[in-house]
């Protein structure tokens, strides 16, 4: 690991002001990221600053159903928390299937949408990666490809964002709150994060020194019935092949309305807006769910790869969109 200076400030402001000043320095929360990337090598900054009880750290009723979350809350405290239960039952279930108990206790609501890819080439500092080291290529290409992006890729990177809790989020229509050298503000969660384009380094439109302080969870009834399902190769610890977060409104057998987003697909949280649109109006059936998988996967873009590819990606996300919608929808509700 390469040697850096260490900073605690005081407060969060101090600390924008400390990283806005310094392209060297990056912040440090739970560390749950980060830390693995010192030790690789992946990241090598000049100054660590330590953001770690410098953020709010509740969680924040707004009225009429709304939640203000803060960026310092721990991902086991939101999961447990009965209002999240109760009101975004999606977003508890994201967060248990996420990780460990241990990393659950250290990773933070701020800092876990934020997490880099865990594509295998970006973590070995000895092959090309372009979102690593810009330009160098992308060691993808003709390699191991079962964990990556079949929507927005580009041919300068395939890799997938690996949060379960980002995927809740983007299908819950959060904001996070932003604090930067330019002062605050707010971004729809959906526009957080970034397709690789030609620029697969930037992960998020966040700019440098810009830390998020909060998240704001909008009141929307359609999320009491919400759900996460998580497709992945070991039954714990291990990041999404494919997985769904969806919120339903149903009456009378016919969808009312719907939030669905991919994870395991993209280079971002994959907000599934043909298939809500294709869902809204129809019966609450499998023939309904199929069509909505479709419409979305219409533009998928399956890699070839040494492991045979993930082509497999596309009829298995086709399944558990049906499964999660089936589940969602209910006896009760046909």
């Amino acid at each position: 690991m390469k040697p850096f200076d260490y900073r605690s400030p005081a407060d969060a402001a101090t600390a924008v002001r400390i990283v806005g000043g310094d392209p060297g320095a990056v912040f440090l929360g739970g560390g749950t990221n980060l830390v693995d990337h010192l030790k690789l090598g992946v990241v090598e900054p000049g100054l660590v600053v330590g953001v770690a009880g410098l953020l709010p750290a509740e969680v924040e009723e707004l009225g009429g159903g709304a939640l203000r979350i803060g960026a310092g809350v721990n991902n086991s405290e939101l999961a447990a928390d009965p209002r999240v239960r109760e009101w975004f039952p999606v977003l508890s279930q994201a967060l248990l299937s996420g990780a460990s108990g241990q990393l659950r206790n250290m990773a933070s609501v701020g800092g876990n949408p934020l997490q880099r890819t865990r594509c295998v080439y970006f973590q070995d500092v000895t092959t090309p990666c372009n979102k690593r080291k810009p330009g160098s290529g992308c060691s993808v290409v003709g390699g191991w490809t079962r964990h990556h992006a079949i929507l927005g890729a580009s041919e300068h990177c395939i890799a997938v964002h690996p949060s379960d809790m980002a995927v809740a989020l983007a299908a819950l229509e959060a904001r996070a709150r932003v604090l930067g050298p330019d002062g605050e503000r707010t971004i729809p969660f959906v526009d957080l994060h970034r397709l690789p384009g030609d620029a697969p380094d930037r992960d998020t439109v966040l700019e440098h020194g810009e830390l998020i302080t909060a998240i704001d969870l909008p009141a929307q009834p359609i999320a009491r019935r919400s759900a996460y399902r998580k497709v992945r190769d070991r039954a714990s610890y291990a990041f999404a092949l494919v997985s769904v977060a969806a919120a339903l409104d149903v009456a009378d057998g016919v969808i009312v309305d719907a939030r669905v987003a991919f994870g395991g697909v993209a280079h971002a949280p994959w907000r599934a807006y043909r298939a809500e649109e294709a869902l809204r109006g129809a019966p609450a059936s499998d023939r309904s769910y199929r069509a909505a998988a479709d419409a979305e996967l219409a533009d998928a873009r399956p890699a070839e790869g040494l492991d045979g590819g993930n082509a497999f990606k596309i009829p298995l996300l086709r399944r558990t969109l049906a499964a999660t919608l089936r589940d969602l929808v209910g006896e009760d509700a046909r």
